[in-house]
């Protein structure tokens, strides 16, 4: 077997795409998983020791406590190579955690009366909940909402550039009142910004209270301590939500919410994705040439919509990842089972996914070019479309039957311009209504989509 590299990686993220998930792979990794259990480990350690008032345990020097400080912010590569080789050994991860900060301590005078207190009263879970929460955290707020505001942000600008440009509606594929390409990208615009905020808003909680959830060890070692109030304190001072009552685990209700909010703008964007594919079919957009670029290996004409394409694929693959997620992490036998483990360690393949979506969605945005005479050809043979105009007009001035007769003079029929202006001038309407509609055309029957694209 070759040594492993892109094109021997079992997962297209280490192989095909490789290149595009780096900004992820700081925070999912397994490194990126050691990294913040050593990041709260010595958090722990230090809030132990400046704020529990633990008489075997005297707040540290500045000086001691910039060492262990040092430990989280300059932990690299060799050091989670360290970890894995102490795992190797204890076949327990946040154990071999532990160790790895002991063994950094050392003789240290300073630090060397602390070294038990390195994980005092701990479960595995109270690491790792709180690792997995920084995860997400940094995730979010450095990767997917910056992905996110980029997408945002190009919508916006296509929707106000198109703000004007009127173009046939299809409600159940058939030929609908007309709106503008601009209000139809502002749609998209108006969902996604929902759901940012909700992404944004979400809490992500953690807890660190022990075996079962009932500080039992903090209790009987020290009595005497609020440890109710100084596990808050604790959990709040990493920037999460304070999860009071648990089980051995946190119970990840708080990931589910997570991961069905970046489920459902995935699912907006699979949406767009879609419409805009249907509408390079169309000829509404042509797509931008790349020299030397091959549509089809037979033939050559073709120029596909690749990148839609592939945003799709991934964002379906990201959203079934997701859906487990939020539908197997709340669960969990009694107080404690080990099937949130190995889940929890694929959160990064999601996320994953949702990146290449969205790279792979703002370049085929990038390279779109609007085909203005194909849509004005579509919305001039399609004259029908008025007759909701018609009618309603008709209604606003008691003529008998509007619907009716619209129904009758248009359904399933090729209607022309002649054919309309011939049954206006039929009707009993004031002057200036009527003439309203005689110089109606369905390029200018777009309500007030002008003006909702460019308010966005």
């Amino acid at each position: 077997m070759p040594p492993l590299n892109p094109l021997t990686a079992l997962s297209p993220l280490d192989g095909r795409y490789a290149s595009k998930v780096d900004a992820l792979r700081p925070i999912f990794s397994e490194y990126g998983l050691m990294h913040r259990r050593v990041q709260v480990e010595i958090a722990w350690l230090v809030a132990l020791s400046n704020e529990a008032g633990i008489a075997e345990l005297p707040p540290f020097a500045a000086a001691a406590r910039a060492g262990l400080q040092k430990i989280a912010d300059d932990f690299s590569i060799a050091d989670a190579q360290r970890i894995k080789d102490i795992e190797a050994t204890t076949n327990h991860d946040v154990k071999a955690v532990e160790y790895f900060i002991k063994e950094r301590i050392g003789d240290d005078p300073a630090l060397k009366q602390a070294k038990e207190f390195v994980h005092f009263a701990c479960t595995s879970e109270d690491i790792n909940n709180l690792a997995y929460a920084l995860m997400l955290r940094d995730a979010r707020d450095t990767v997917l909402l910056p992905e996110l505001d980029k997408t945002i942000a190009n919508l916006r600008d296509l929707a106000h550039a198109n703000a004007s440009l009127p173009m046939l509606s299809r409600t159940h594929g058939q030929t609908a009142s007309p709106t503008t390409l601009g209000k139809e990208l502002a749609n998209v615009v108006a969902r996604l910004q929902r759901q940012r905020a909700q992404l944004a808003a979400i809490a992500i909680p953690g807890k660190i209270n022990g075996a079962v959830g009932n500080f039992n060890a903090h209790a009987i070692a020290y009595p005497e301590i609020d440890w109710h109030t100084f596990s808050q304190r604790f959990v709040e001072s990493l920037g999460l939500q304070w999860q009071a009552y648990t089980t051995q685990i946190e119970p990840h209700d708080g990931i589910a919410e997570f991961c069905d909010a970046q489920r459902r703008i995935d699912t907006i964007l699979i949406d767009l994705a879609r419409d805009v594919w249907g509408y390079v079919s169309l000829g509404y957009f042509r797509q931008k040439l790349k020299a030397g670029e091959v549509g089809s290996s037979t033939m050559p004409h073709k120029v596909n919509p690749i990148d839609f394409e592939n945003a799709e694929g991934n964002f379906g693959v990201a959203n079934a990842l997701f859906g487990h997620f939020s539908e197997k992490l709340p669960i969990s036998r009694w107080q404690r089972d080990l099937t949130d483990s190995t889940v929890l360690r694929a959160l990064g393949e999601a996320f994953g996914h949702a990146l290449i979506g969205f790279a792979s969605l703002e370049k085929g945005l990038g390279k779109l070019e609007v085909n203005a005479e194909r849509i004005a050809a579509d919305l001039d043979h399609a004259w029908e479309v008025l007759a909701e105009a018609i009618q309603t007009v008709m209604r606003r001035h008691g003529l008998p039957e509007p619907y009716e007769q619209l129904k009758a003079l248009t359904r399933g029929k090729g209607i022309t311009r002649e054919t309309l202006q011939h049954f206006i001038e039929s009707l009993e309407l004031p002057a200036a209504d009527k003439q309203r509609l005689l110089v109606l055309a369905p390029a200018t029957y777009t309500g007030l989509a002008e003006s909702l694209a460019t308010d966005i």
